[in-house]
Order: C-alpha cells, then sequence, then structure tokens
C-alpha cells in the first residue's frame, strides 16, 4: 500500500498528535507499505489559507503515485479549497487523522466562526476519517451535519517500558513527602497551567511541589505563568523542567503522585493514560476526549474548564487523604490496562486504509 501523509513542519515534534501520527507511521512501514511525508511549512493561519492558490502544490498532490492520500487535519487552512481543486484529476481517496478541531478551542466568537467555516469546508471534501476518539468523531459530525465514513482508533499509552508498579504506588502514596503534582503539555493557553498555578496559590500551605513539563509555543503565556508563580510567592515549589524525551519521562512518572493538566479542551489526551501507565490519577477537563479516558471519583476527576475552586479543593484533598490516593493510582493502572496497546491501535487504522485502497477509482 502507498500512503502520502501531509503534515505541518516534522513529524518528531513534540505533542500528542505527532505521537499519534508517529505512531502509525512506523506501524505502516513495519508492515511494509511505503509511507511518504509531504511536510508543509508552519506559518501564520492566513499563510496556510494561501497554500490552497500555490499551483506547484496542486499539482504535486494531483500527480502522486500513491494509493491514499492521508492528511491530518491540523493541516485543514492549507487544504479546504485545495482539495477540491484537484478532485477531478487524483485517482486516490481523501482521508484525514482528526486529532480535534480547532474551531472547539476557545476563540473569540467572530475569529471562531471563521474557523468553522473553514474547518466544515475542510471536513465536507473528506472521503474518511481516522478519529483519535469518540468525543472527537462526534464533534465533526455536529460540524458537518451528517454521519462521518471513519473508525476511531484509539491512542495509547504504552510508549514506555512496562514494569509491574503495585508495590510501588502502595509506597509512593504512602511516603511522609509532599504532594509530587506533574504538568505535562505544551506552554499554551489551552493546557490551562494558569489554572492550575491559581489553584495552587489557594491551597499553598499545603504540601505540595509541581514539576512543569512541556514545550514553550507562546513565550507572551510562559512569561505571564512564571510572573503568576512569583506574584503568588510559589517560585521555589514549581520546576520548569522543559522538553524531556523519552528517556527521561518514566522516572518523572515513576516519581509522581498525579497528572494535573485542566486543559480547557483536548480531543483525546494521550498524556492521562501515558500517566495511568505509572499509576498516576488524572484531574482533567470535562470538556473533550478526557471524559473517555478519567472516571470521576475512581481514577481521576473531571473539572470544568477553568474551575480554580474545585481543583484546589482536589489538590488539597490529595494531600490530606494518602489512603484515597492509593486507591485511585490502583485504578489509574486498571483502567490504562482497559485501553490498546499502539499496535492494536495502528493495526485497527491499517484495516482502515486497506479497505479504502481497494475503493480507490
Amino acid at each position: 500500500m502507498r500512503i502520502a501523509l501531509i503534515i505541518y513542519g516534522s513529524i518528531d515534534s513534540l505533542s500528542g498528535g505527532y505521537l499519534y501520527d508517529r505512531k502509525m507511521v512506523a506501524y505502516l512501514r513495519a508492515q511494509g507499505d511505503e509511507v511518504n511525508i509531504i511536510s508543509l511549512p508552519w506559518q501564520g493561519y492566513s499563510r496556510h489559507l494561501a497554500h490552497n492558490l500555490d499551483w506547484n502544490l496542486k499539482k504535486r498532490l494531483e500527480d502522486l503515485p500513491v494509493d491514499i492520500l492521508l492528511q491530518d487535519e491540523l493541516n485543514h487552512p492549507s487544504l479546504f479549497l485545495l482539495n477540491r481543486l484537484i478532485r477531478a484529476r487524483r485517482r486516490y481517496p481523501i482521508l484525514s487523522i482528526v486529532h480535534h478541531l480547532r474551531s472547539n478551542e476557545e476563540f473569540p466568537a467572530f475569529v471562531r466562526f471563521l474557523y468553522r467555516l473553514v474547518e466544515r469546508a475542510y471536513l465536507k471534501g473528506i472521503d474518511g476519517f481516522l478519529f483519535n476518539s469518540n468525543t472527537t468523531r462526534r464533534s465533526v459530525e455536529s460540524l458537518i451535519q451528517r454521519p462521518a465514513a471513519g473508525v476511531v482508533a484509539y491512542p495509547a499509552g504504552d510508549r514506555f517500558p512496562s514494569r509491574d508498579i503495585r508495590e510501588l504506588i502502595s509506597l509512593r502514596s504512602q511516603q511522609n513527602a509532599p504532594l509530587r503534582l506533574l504538568f505535562i503539555g505544551n506552554l499554551i493557553r489551552r493546557k490551562g497551567l494558569h489554572v492550575l498555578v491559581a489553584a495552587l496559590e489557594l491551597v499553598k500551605e499545603a504540601p505540595w511541589n509541581l514539576d512543569v513539563v512541556g514545550r514553550v509555543v507562546d513565550p507572551t503565556y510562559e512569561a505571564e505563568i512564571r510572573h503568576q508563580i512569583q506574584r503568588a510567592g510559589l517560585s521555589g515549589r514549581v520546576n520548569f523542567l522543559g522538553e524531556l524525551d523519552d528517556t527521561e519521562l518514566p522516572d518523572l512518572f515513576l516519581k509522581g503522585h498525579i497528572l494535573v493538566a485542566p486543559s480547557y479542551y483536548e480531543g483525546f489526551g494521550i498524556v492521562y493514560l501515558e500517566g495511568m501507565a505509572f499509576g498516576l490519577p488524572a484531574i482533567a477537563s470535562s470538556a473533550g476526549g478526557a471524559v473517555e479516558i478519567v472516571e470521576d471519583g475512581i481514577n481521576g476527576f473531571l473539572l470544568d474548564p477553568g474551575d480554580v475552586k474545585r481543583l484546589a479543593g482536589l489538590i488539597q484533598k490529595f494531600c490530606q487523604d494518602r489512603e484515597s490516593l492509593r486507591q485511585m493510582s490502583l485504578q489509574a493502572l486498571i483502567r490504562f490496562r482497559q485501553f490498546p496497546s499502539w499496535d492494536e491501535s495502528a493495526a485497527k487504522a491499517r484495516q482502515f486504509l486497506l479497505y479504502w485502497k481497494g475503493s480507490s477509482p
């Protein structure tokens, strides 16, 4: 099977969406499929819209010697019109990997309206979809106002070597030491780090420490966060660790107690599942796909976006009640094991692609 995959930038970029794409590509290549990456440049949204009028890109896509053209939905502004322009000459189906919709994020009403128009036009021109969650599928179907031909292939949390950590969970939860909170995510407003810091300011007398792992995508936002931390008198208790690779993250997961990532919206939230592989309960947003991972009150908690007071109360609870922490940690491990592995998810995705290869015009 010959596949071309369109992405922005490098497939080695650090985010859950790019991790998903990498895992799918690696699996397909391991099965003997040919996967070529077409990388479009990272630019502003308006510059991306201009890609639709790029004659050279149009000719390149029309002449692709592939069975399937696969696109990361993140690229929708570059392709919403181009996909329609090449329809007459292309000899392959166009499929899209949808992680989450841009138009589901928090933007001013008029901006969000424009994003919805462009994203809807793109989605209506796609033949079939590979969704990362049922939540994402419902979002797409709501936007295009019809059922979407596609399959849900969940991300997995087994990126790191497996180990038996049940004994460690009990020892870790009963330590007479500050509660270790872990935030992992790019430093952008949507991820909600400012919400977490505001909650920690309300419980500054409780015994806790916070490790922050993530790439600085928005330097202005990072500066705001650091100022917020300094103003609250929390500087000595919040550690910014920057980007960490796959060899460094496991130790951090093993030492942590709770993963706190109160994002305003996630299409799925791979990091919640990866934390659960190490027995970390997750405090997550109720908006988006986290509801398919986190069982409220069992292996973590779900918050309304921006609910600072409830988040502070939960952190206080975990600081005081280590037995609840132990029980939730064990439940988190059980929840992780209920999800498919990366190979299992990628195999499901490949079967979907093979179906569309057989449907090629």
